[in-house]
């Protein structure tokens, strides 16, 4: 028998299979997934079993024998490794990355045993023994027959601490045959702490309604993509609950992808109180042992829930029910890492695999969503009120041109101030959010709000600190400028605040009040996120400042009023989907106002209070954001209407990088002349780590072709070979490189 194996070196040259002989005394023991040890070359090397076959490739004499089983890898399951294959061709990268990718935990952890203490002998004898060892002043055996007769079972570790009973004494009565120790694994429940309340909601007509339609495709086996628009607090997630408790009955698990860890918390305790110790998270804040834990309950068929950011999507569950994908508008569930994956793509390929159904929820659907739905490549369905018909948060907008006019410099509107004095007031909670994603990036006129643009690329220009402003799609440089070339005012230059900034202003403005701020900084430790939030739920603070990871999901009801200090700072980040983001942040801030039974109100303060992303959001009405910002991609060929291909160049040598795209780029213009190609220019950091990165954009409207244009460049690179430029490929990039 022979095993073909993936050798773990992550390089263009060796991502291929290689043929090893499997050893007799391993046969029956060498699965499809299992890592192994091999020789490679003259260095032994890990490698990864991808299938296994009784045909030799090459002569039998020149296969070499695997060495070994790798002794803590964790296995890869086969539907996981047609994953990462699809992975492969759809993202580019090499297998191994692929692999890798698809492996949460890739290693095994020291599982903690639960070890109890039983009584062996029948209780008449044991009264009996329990007498003689009185009278001889045996207390220790004693005391551990006394808990025995009196319990009939007792945890050894409760004995050795609470009771002071030695091991010996333990290994003594165990010899004797007078007690025997059963053993079994212990695995870390990190929810196990949480108090489930229980779960006592009624589904309204509209989410019965939906309920009910998808699970009847789902049991006549009819597996599809759905998407369910539902405005903020409109209770998409009892949706997702009812769904996942009708799967789980017929024995299929599901997942549950949350766009960030910052919700892990109210989100976990949420799924808590309706499935107690059926439910888990999976996380890169919980050690490696956790980790490990919860991919053998998930194995074992211990979950019916696994809830957790874009790694969770590949929690090894067997017979698979649902994937749902929560705020599935969200940036973050694109990699930044090769290969380039988006959890939505990549849940609908797996829920392929798997026979499953993938859900998609969002107040604020993505374009490219929104997109398919039209097309008819899922089901869309909406819940347009939130749940008791609550009433959607008041939205005022504030000019902040008109406060600079009035010689109002500070952080806060006059406006915002006035509401939060009266919050404050009467003891309710306010949130202040400012997005800092981009915050170097364009440059704008604080006098008549005017953004200096790329004229061919419609994006902003980006300030660099060598006092340039540019394009990082085509190029396009001009020198910076001190004045607005619209009003010739002299206010003009990036906008620079972070959320410590706006806690001292703030602090400054409102001394008694308690402040809570959540950003990057404030989360680092294990469970920062948790005790953040769960001290702003008690009413530990009055007001919460942070980024955006504060507005995406939460639900207080306290909080009455939500502040948008700054919604240029995403409206022009130098990205085609700055307008879309812009809209997604400000109806999800919004969102949070209002959730309970005050109604809440929302001040967007900005410099473009005309533009159409900033208009519809204050209105909450996606269908004309939609309409105009679809128009938009059409008019200029941006995704979804088109699709988009990023080729990244690295390297420690600027000529190799400059000459190797520039190659690239030719090759393209000449063979596929029906290809939009734009570049290669500087990427956006153009030097980072001492390396030199350019970039070059590719459009189609037919997505296949991009796959075919990437295949056709990974072999126009291998047979170049640059000794030492690195080329990755991001499809449809939601971020700059």
């Amino acid at each position: 028998m022979y095993a073909d194996i993936i050798v773990d070196i992550s390089h263009e040259k060796l991502d291929r299979t290689f043929q090893y002989l499997i050893p007799e005394k391993m046969r029956g023991t060498i699965t499809i997934g299992m890592q192994v040890e091999v020789m490679f070359g003259n260095s032994r090397r890990t490698g990864y079993v991808i299938d296994i076959t009784d045909e030799p490739k090459l002569a039998v004499d020149k296969i070499k024998p695997i060495d070994a089983i790798s002794p803590k890898a964790v296995p890869i399951e086969s539907e996981l490794i047609a994953l990462a294959a699809w992975m492969r061709r759809s993202y580019g990268g090499t297998m191994n990355q692929a692999l890798k990718t698809v492996l949460p935990v890739k290693e095994k952890r020291v599982v903690q045993k639960k070890q109890t203490i039983l009584l062996r002998i029948d209780r008449e004898e044991a009264c009996d023994l329990l007498e003689q060892l009185e009278r001889k002043h045996r207390t220790a055996r004693a005391r551990l027959l006394r808990q025995l007769l009196e319990h009939g079972a007792v945890d050894r570790q409760l004995v050795i601490q609470k009771l002071n009973i030695t091991q010996a004494v333990i290994r003594a009565m165990e010899e004797q045959g007078v007690i025997s120790i059963e053993s079994e694994d212990r695995f870390r429940n990190p929810v196990a702490h949480f108090e489930q309340k229980g779960y006592d909601l009624t589904l309204n007509e509209m989410q019965q309604e939906i309920v009910e339609a998808i699970d009847s495709d789902f049991k006549q086996g009819a597996y599809q993509t759905y998407l369910i628009q539902g405005v903020t607090g409109s209770g998409k997630t009892e949706v997702y609950m009812e769904l996942i408790a009708r799967a789980a009955a017929l024995g299929r698990p599901s997942i549950v992808l949350i766009p960030e860890i910052a919700l892990t918390f109210q989100t976990a305790m949420r799924f808590y109180n309706r499935f107690g110790d059926r439910v888990s998270i999976l996380h890169s804040r919980l050690s490696a042992g956790e980790r490990y834990d919860q991919f053998m309950r998930a194995k074992n068929g211990e979950l019916d829930v696994m809830i957790g950011p874009r790694s969770a999507l590949f929690t090894p569950f067997e017979n698979l029910g649902y994937i749902i994908i929560d705020e599935e508008h969200e940036g973050s569930y694109k990699s930044e890492n090769v290969p380039r994956f988006h959890a939505r793509e990549t849940a609908v390929a797996r829920a392929r695999l798997a026979g499953a159904s993938v859900i998609l929820g969002s107040a604020t659907p993505s374009i490219d969503i929104s997109y398919q739905a039209q097309l008819g490549k899922c089901r869309r369905f909406c819940l347009k009120q939130r749940v008791n018909e609550r009433a959607l948060p008041q939205c005022h907008v504030v000019d902040l041109r008109e406060e600079l006019h009035s010689g109002n410099r500070s952080i806060l509107s006059r406006k915002l101030r006035e509401l939060m004095e009266e919050r404050l007031a009467k003891h309710q909670q306010i949130m202040l959010f400012i997005n800092r994603r981009g915050m170097s990036a364009f440059v704008s006129c604080r006098e008549c709000g005017e953004v200096i643009k790329c004229p061919h690329c419609d994006v902003s220009l980006s300030l660099h600190n060598n006092g340039t402003m540019k394009c990082h799609y085509c190029g396009y440089e001009v020198p910076a400028i001190r004045n607005c070339p619209k009003c010739g005012s002299k206010y003009i230059g990036g906008f620079r605040a972070g959320t410590q900034k706006i806690e001292q202003a703030v602090q400054q403005c409102f001394p008694n009040a308690r402040i809570l701020r959540m950003d990057y900084d404030t989360t680092r430790g294990k469970d920062g996120h948790a005790h953040i939030l769960s001290a702003f739920a008690n009413e530990e603070a009055d007001i919460l400042v942070g980024t955006q990871m504060i507005v995406k999901g939460h639900d207080f009801p306290k909080v009455t009023l939500v502040g948008v200090l700054a919604a240029d700072l995403s409206l022009y980040a130098g990205d085609y989907r700055a307008t879309e983001r812009t809209f997604e942040l400000l109806t999800q801030a919004a969102g949070r106002a209002g959730r309970g039974e005050i109604p809440g109100e929302v001040v967007i303060q900005t410099y473009q209070p005309q533009h159409m992303a900033i208009q519809t959001a204050k209105e909450q009405d996606y269908e004309s954001f939609y309409e105009q910002e679809l128009a938009y991609r059409e008019m200029m060929c941006y995704p979804p209407v088109w699709n988009l291909l990023m080729v990244a160049i690295t390297s420690p040598s600027e000529s190799e990088a400059q000459i190797c795209s520039e190659m690239l780029a030719g090759w393209l213009r000449e063979n596929r002349r029906e290809l939009a190609i734009i570049g290669p220019t500087d990427a956006m950091l153009a030097k980072r780590n001492d390396n030199y990165r350019k970039v070059l954009y590719i459009k189609s409207k037919n997505y296949e072709e991009l796959i075919d244009v990437k295949d056709c460049l990974e072999r126009l690179i291998f047979e170049a070979n640059y000794r030492q430029t690195s080329v990755q490929f991001d499809f449809n990039p939601m971020n700059g490189f």
